[in-house]
């Protein structure tokens, strides 16, 4: 299904449930919803015009040259010749609007890419800093979130959050991932946490993992250094940057090999495994027009073009329904 239709997928079809106006309020809700739900609980929102997480951020432009080596994996148009404008945000981890850059609570980075396909079509990519997700399931993930909630009140001697990462040891591995100050957010890697099938004009097909490198190379800073700086420092320097100075990226996938888990967000593929260049990812500006921007746009990591196939991993299919509540808490 081309992006061009998905874009438009009505929010009930997107969020995976029926939203009957005779009986919503008697139905159960879903588990997206419930998400939804305990991320304003954790975030004290929803606030208008915001998302519900990754909130605070900026908006840039720039533009998408590819590589000759996409060919090898995917038929996907973006991926062949053309070079096609792009709008990436960067963002801070946590539903709160003016969390500090330096706050440790925010240093799970994301950046989301559009990539314009043309006749009001587009892809989107939805990245993160770490390379992995702390649970396999939108289940487990309620119920991550719900123990993070419930520890703010809890009297008990282990707190439930506690309790759920002994009883969980790969989302302990996700809270105990390396997460450095970044310097910048041109000088930081980030990670399709989620695999998608690639499909070339001969009709082979691949799974893999998006990567996005710096070209200027990684730079992170000590703790103290980054207590130093400015709260807004990530999004003033990308600012400041533009457009005397471009931030460019590396585009590739890392190919999973047969036996390799492609439907679970939390295993990360071995380092041994055969990356192909996707392009170069080239920042110009920032969004003259942002905020607006920001409040009218959805990206969707599942508008995917004829080429790219999503996997069955279950996050990565129940993101455009948390994604599209969200939106719509949004725009209320």
């Amino acid at each position: 299904m081309g992006s061009k239709t998905l874009k438009y997928l009505p929010l009930a079809l997107l969020l995976g449930f029926n939203i009957n106006p005779v009986s919503a309020e008697q139905a159960e809700k879903s588990t997206v919803e419930k998400i939804v739900d305990v991320q304003h609980d954790l975030f004290k929102g929803p606030r208008e015009g915001l998302r519900s997480n990754h909130t605070k951020g900026v908006v840039l432009t720039g533009v998408f040259h590819p590589a000759e080596s996409a060919r090898q994996i995917t038929s996907a148009a973006h991926l062949q010749q053309q070079s096609s404008p792009i709008v990436v945000r960067f963002s801070n981890a946590t539903g709160f609007p003016e969390i500090a850059d330096n706050d440790p609570k925010g240093l799970a980075k994301g950046m989301a890419m559009r990539i314009d396909l043309g006749d009001e079509e587009y892809t989107d990519m939805v990245l993160s800093s770490v390379p992995r997700f702390p649970v396999a399931t939108p289940e487990a993930f309620l119920e991550m979130l719900t123990a993070v909630r419930d520890s703010a009140t809890s009297e008990a001697e282990t707190k439930p959050i506690q309790q759920f990462l002994a009883d969980n040891p790969k989302a302990k591995h996700f809270v105990e991932y390396p997460k450095p100050f970044p310097a910048s957010f041109a000088n930081l890697s980030y990670h399709g946490i989620n695999a998608f099938k690639f499909t070339n004009s001969d009709g082979e097909s691949v799974y893999g993992r998006y990567i996005v490198t710096p070209l200027d190379g990684v730079k992170t800073l000590e703790k103290a250094d980054a207590e130093a700086q400015n709260e807004n420092y990530l999004m003033n320097e990308i600012r400041e940057r533009l457009p005397e100075q471009a931030a460019e990226f590396r585009l590739s996938v890392q190919i999973a090999e047969p036996g390799d888990e492609v439907n679970d967000a939390t295993v990360i593929w071995p380092d041994d495994r055969q990356v192909v260049e996707l392009g170069t990812i080239v920042i110009e500006a920032p969004m003259a027009d942002a905020a607006e921007y920001e409040k009218a746009t959805m990206f969707n990591p599942l508008a995917l073009p004829e080429g790219i196939e999503p996997s069955s991993d279950p996050i990565l299919l129940a993101r455009p329904g948390a994604y599209a509540l969200s939106f719509q808490h949004r725009m209320d």
